[in-house]
């Protein structure tokens, strides 16, 4: 389901995001066309993204979803409507690569966080994935790739 996971340094990204704040029940109604919006709107300026889109949870609630949708670039972009400048910090994470559909999403978390914390890390609230290969690519959800990306410490 995920691959060895792995301890990786990060240095800090710029972003194109779109923040929400929404009930979880709202997450697929809402986060589609949101990174639709970042998509045009970063077009749409003549950027192009630097790597895949993501999604950046502040905080795992189990009623609400606080995170942004976003896609890498090169350099701050100028605020358009929703869509803002943003970033992903620079930190120590644990990382591995789910392979599957989206709705194997949860399970793969849960391994990934068992991982963590069996090797002695502790997690930060946020996370963030990055989907490196979905729906676009082709209709065999064996072939999606997403990245879980866990901040940690020793």
């Amino acid at each position: 389901m995920i691959d060895t996971p792995v301890i990786v340094d990060t240095k800090a990204q710029h972003a194109a995001v779109i923040h929400l704040r929404i009930p979880r029940a709202r997450i697929q109604a809402e986060m589609g066309p949101a990174m639709h919006e970042v998509m045009t709107t970063v077009a749409s300026m003549g950027i192009t993204p630097t790597g895949p889109m993501f999604s950046h949870h502040a905080r795992m609630d189990p009623d609400t979803f606080d995170f942004e949708v976003g896609v890498p670039v090169a350099a701050p972009i100028t605020a358009t409507g929703r869509v803002k400048p943003g970033t992903l910090p620079a930190l120590r994470i644990a990382r591995t690569v789910y392979h599957g559909g989206f709705e194997g999403l949860g399970a793969a978390w849960g391994e990934f966080n068992s991982w963590v914390k069996t090797n002695g890390h502790s997690m930060a609230d946020n996370l963030w994935e990055s989907y490196v290969r979905g729906p676009e690519s082709g209709p065999d959800a064996s072939t999606w790739q997403t990245e879980l990306n866990r901040p940690i410490s020793f």
